[in-house]
C-alpha cells in the first residue's frame, strides 16, 4: 500500500471536523486509512472528490479488497443487503438493509434501477459474489452489475441454438487463483427418446469471452442457479436420464474446470424435500419435513469425506399453509436466523424458540431473495 498523502488536513473547530489548507490537527495517514476502510460505499463514492490522493487511494485494488474483506466479515451485517425479485404485477428488483431488518421497527425496500429494466422483460438473479450480481434478462441476456456503485457490464451473447425442450442453467462465481469472475452456462436439451444432452460454456471477465468446456457430468441439472462456495459452483441434479425424487450435488471447480460429486449428509428418517443453497461462505441444504420443521445443514469442509453440520432446526409456525422456509439468509452470532417464509421475512431465535416478523414497506410479494455485500468491486475487468 502506497503512503497516503496527508492532504486535506482535518481541523477540529466548534465540535465539527472541517477541511483546511493549514497544518492544524493533521491526522496520520494510517488513521485516515482505518477510518475510510470502515465507511459505507455511499460515503466513499463522495469522498473520492476530496482530493486526487483520496481518489487514488479509494480506487486502488488493495483498498477495494481490504474494504470488501472488512465488510464481508462484519458480524452485525452492517454492509449486507437483501435483494428481492418481484414478478407480479411487473418484473422488478428491490432491496433493503439487513441491519435495518434486524434492528429497526420498519424497513423500506427501495426499487432498483438495473440494466435493461423493463416491466415486460423477465429478470432473474443468477447469483452474487463480492458485491457483484449476475442477472439474466429474458433468460439469455446476462449482465454483471454492482448496484452499490451503479455500474454494469453486458456479457457477450452465447452462440448456442435453442429449440423446443431447451433450458439454460447458470452459475456465477470467483476464481481466486486468477482473480477472475466467471459465469457458467449449462445448455440442456431433451431429445425425442427422453435423453438429455448438455453443452457447457464458461465466461471469463478478464478475457471478456465465452469458451466451451467439458459437458455436464452428473445426470440432469435441475432448473436452478449454481450455488457458489469455496471456489466451486454447485448444482442440484437428477441422477441418470429424466427426473426423479432422488438428487445429487454436482460441483464444478472454477480453477481446474473439473466436475465432482459432493457426498450429502445423513439426513435421518422421515419424508422431506430439500433445497440447495449458500449460507455465509458454505454450501448448505435445507430439509423441510412435511411442514413440521426445517433442518439446515452446512458443509464446513471438503475432503475424502465431506464434513456436514446441522446448524439449526426450525419449527414451523402453527399454520404453515402452503409455504416452506427458504435457505437462511444469514445466522447472527446471537442465534437469530433470518429467512423467508413464502413472501414474508421471518427471524427465528434459536435460544428461546421464538419468532418475529420484520415489517417491510413496498414489498407485497416476491419470488426470491438473495443477500449481497456492498462493495467497490467493478464489473469491468480493468476496474474502471
Amino acid at each position: 500500500m502506497e503512503e497516503i498523502p496527508s492532504d486535506p488536513p482535518i481541523q477540529q473547530h466548534s465540535k465539527k471536523i472541517r477541511y483546511s489548507s493549514g497544518p492544524i490537527a493533521t491526522l496520520p495517514p494510517e488513521i485516515i486509512l482505518e477510518i475510510l476502510l470502515r465507511l459505507p460505499i455511499k460515503s466513499l463514492l463522495k469522498f473520492r472528490c476530496v482530493s486526487k490522493s483520496w481518489l487514488s487511494l479509494i480506487s486502488s485494488p488493495q483498498f477495494i479488497k481490504t474494504h470488501l474483506k472488512n465488510s464481508t466479515n462484519d458480524a452485525n451485517f452492517t454492509f449486507h443487503r437483501i435483494m428481492f425479485t418481484i414478478t407480479y404485477p411487473r418484473f422488478n428488483l428491490k432491496d433493503c438493509s439487513i441491519r435495518s431488518l434486524l434492528y429497526e421497527p420498519l424497513t423500506e425496500a427501495v426499487t432498483i434501477r438495473y440494466p435493461r429494466k423493463h416491466p415486460r422483460r423477465s429478470v432473474w438473479v443468477v447469483g452474487s459474489c463480492n458485491g457483484l450480481i449476475c442477472i439474466a434478462i429474458n433468460e439469455k441476456n446476462l449482465f454483471l452489475w454492482n448496484p452499490s456503485v451503479k455500474k454494469s457490464k453486458k456479457l457477450p451473447d452465447v452462440d448456442v441454438p435453442m429449440g423446443r425442450g431447451f433450458y439454460i442453467v447458470h452459475g456465477f462465481g470467483f476464481d481466486e487463483t486468477t482473480e477472475d469472475y466467471k459465469v457458467v452456462g449449462i445448455f440442456c436439451a431433451f431429445g425425442k427418446a427422453g435423453g438429455c444432452e448438455t453443452m457447457v460454456k464458461i465466461y471469463s471477465l478478464k478475457t471478456n469471452s465465452w469458451r466451451r468446456i467439458e459437458d455436464f457430468k452428473g445426470g440432469v441439472p435441475l432448473d436452478d442457479s449454481g450455488m457458489f462456495a469455496q471456489g466451486k459452483l454447485h448444482w442440484s441434479a437428477s441422477p441418470g436420464e429424466g427426473f426423479s425424487s432422488a438428487w445429487d450435488i454436482v460441483s464444478l471447480d472454477l480453477e481446474r474446470e473439473i466436475y465432482g460429486m459432493v457426498e450429502q449428509p445423513n439426513y435421518g428418517e422421515g419424508n422431506f424435500t430439500s433445497v440447495l443453497g449458500v449460507l455465509g461462505e458454505c454450501i448448505s441444504v435445507l430439509c423441510n419435513y412435511q411442514k413440521t420443521r426445517a433442518d439446515v445443514w452446512v458443509l464446513k469442509e471438503y475432503g475424502v469425506k465431506e464434513s456436514w453440520t446441522k446448524v439449526v432446526s426450525i419449527p414451523y409456525i402453527d399454520d404453515p399453509g402452503k409455504y416452506m422456509y427458504s435457505i437462511p439468509l444469514c445466522i447472527l452470532p446471537n442465534g437469530e436466523v433470518l429467512l423467508a417464509l413464502g413472501s414474508s421475512i421471518v427471524v427465528y431465535n434459536l435460544k428461546d424458540n421464538s419468532f418475529r416478523f420484520p415489517k417491510i414497506t413496498n414489498v407485497n410479494d416476491f419470488l426470491g431473495a438473495i443477500t449481497y455485500v456492498e462493495s467497490l468491486v467493478s464489473p469491468d475487468a480493468d476496474g474502471e
